[in-house]
């Protein structure tokens, strides 16, 4: 390996971690890590600070004694992330091996890295604010200024007026906020610091609104061998407001492992090991303050019975009914399959909760399901009823 390669290489991970820091849209929340202190490769130790209220003045006694506490208390990153690179020799020369590379894994950062780090962020401070009931229940994606004046006055109930609040918003909501009279009289551009970078965005009122890619925006993932997956049923963020300093993104990225194609066993390539450790945590004190507006769920599809009855009769239709967490648009459409499995399955041309069996069907056995489709967002699957005409 030339001396220009390894003198390159050894700035990867800070010119890396500079990518990090300026695509991603939870970037943000590193600049609340600056006062952790890792104790291990993967515990950190983040401070929390309490204080006893005021008492009243004693003219006897003086002052009602008082303490500060700090407590220290150690965080765990569970997301332990990694991958090995590979460029082959044909495609670059050793002259152009240091700016190529850089190129190559600053695009692999801002297109795998970041999205699944703010995917991991977003989902779990949601998480939070469930555990804790923090939730818009009653809001209307036909009034989403509405929503969002809402849920920030939620966030500042607890967290104060005073205190710089960010809301991430679904792109799909963002546009419907775009097109309200109401939000855009109220915008405003406002600079908005994230590590070294000084950026523009819209805000109202003070508070910073940073829209974010809908695939980013759900409660719930599986993060696998190939980057991260949603999980069936997961619910779409329509908005989350948090104060800026609420929460602590702790990201550890290893010193990048170059290998030459003479080094490498495996191929007549040049091999880049990347590796990150990170977990956002959110402090006791700051999780009371974390807000989030999510699509409703269905949490059971309940279908009428088997029914049987002549062609065209009252007594062929089939019914279902969705319990939902909260109101919300829901679309209906009904299958007719093959079988009891539900396979071979063939889009009705009607929808809604009840399907009347057509009239041209002879004699015999049939089998159809329903789907309902929540707000564009969740769908879910009914049981499989048996028609039996006679």
């Amino acid at each position: 390996m030339s001396e220009n390669l390894i003198s390159t290489a050894e700035n990867y991970s800070g010119e890396l971690d500079r990518v990090f820091t300026a695509k991603s849209v939870t970037g943000f929340l590193a600049d609340n890590a600056l006062r952790t202190k890792f104790v291990g490769a993967k515990t950190v130790m983040i401070p929390d600070v309490s204080f006893d209220g005021l008492s009243n003045y004693d003219r006897s006694t003086g002052f009602a004694d008082g303490a500060v506490s700090v407590a220290h208390n150690a965080y765990t990153m569970t997301m332990d992330r990694a991958r090995s690179l590979s460029i082959d020799r044909e495609d670059m020369d050793e002259a152009g091996i240091a700016s190529l590379a850089g190129k190559i894994l600053g695009e692999y950062v801002r297109t795998k890295v970041v999205p699944e780090c703010d995917a991991y962020v977003i989902s779990k401070l949601a998480q939070t604010a469930e555990k804790r009931g923090n939730k818009l229940v009653n809001a209307s994606l036909d009034a989403p200024y509405s929503a969002f004046v809402d849920l920030i006055n939620q966030v500042q109930s607890v967290a104060g007026y005073d205190e710089e609040i960010v809301c991430f918003v679904d792109s799909m909501v963002y546009a419907a906020l775009c097109s309200s009279d109401e939000f855009t009289r109220a915008i405003t551009v406002s600079d908005f610091k994230q590590g070294e970078v000084n950026l523009k965005v819209k805000s109202i009122n003070d508070v910073a609104i940073i829209p974010v890619v809908s695939e980013r925006m759900r409660n719930l993932y599986s993060f696998e061998e190939d980057g991260f997956r949603l999980i069936s049923n997961s619910n779409q963020i329509y908005m989350m407001a948090l104060p800026k300093n609420a929460a602590h993104l702790v990201k550890k990225t290893e010193k990048m492992r170059v290998f030459t194609p003479e080094q490498n066993s495996t191929a007549d390539a040049y091999k880049f090991d990347y590796r990150i450790y990170y977990d956002v945590f959110v402090k006791e004190s700051a999780a009371d303050a974390i807000w989030v507006w999510e699509s409703p769920k269905i949490l059971d599809i309940y279908t009428g019975t088997d029914v049987q009855g002549e062609a065209g009769s009252e007594d062929l239709v089939l019914t279902s009914y969705a319990n939902m967490d909260a109101p919300g648009n829901i679309k209906t459409v009904w299958y007719q399959c093959d079988d009891k499995y539900g396979r071979g399955a063939r889009k009705m041309p009607e929808s809604g909760d009840y399907c009347y069996v057509t009239k041209e069907l002879p004699k015999g056995t049939y089998y159809f399901y329903c789907k309902k489709t929540l707000e564009n967002v969740t769908t879910v699957r009914g049981d499989v009823l048996t028609v039996v005409v006679l």
